[in-house]
């Protein structure tokens, strides 16, 4: 793939992760905003089961363990974000438009 076409969107230079689960293969592409989804889905569910178990007085102990680990995981955000733009400014650093974090995961 040329610097061209890899600037007009397609994609990182990356290769796929390919995981074989017996008979089919799980491709994973641009794995960093993946990562990112990920994590966003994780941030969503600790927040949910914990506010959840706020309505019992006997599970809040547990609801704010939950509320810390999405806290956690909101913090890793920015982590997904800043190893991307190094890793990629590392590989492109005469490249325009590679690696500019212009995607916000």
């Amino acid at each position: 793939m040329d610097a061209k076409s890899r600037r007009d969107g397609g994609g990182e230079s990356e290769q796929p992760l390919i995981l074989h689960l017996g008979h089919e293969e799980l491709i994973i592409r641009q794995r960093y905003e993946t990562i990112s989804i990920v994590n966003d889905l994780l941030i969503g569910l600790w927040f949910l089961v914990g506010s959840i178990l706020f309505f019992s007085p006997a599970l809040t102990h547990m609801g704010t363990w939950l509320f810390v680990l999405g806290s956690i995981e909101m913090l890793i955000r920015p982590a997904i974000r800043f190893t991307r733009r190094v890793h990629l400014g590392g590989y492109h650093p005469n490249v325009p438009g590679i690696g500019d974090g212009g995607h916000d995961f």
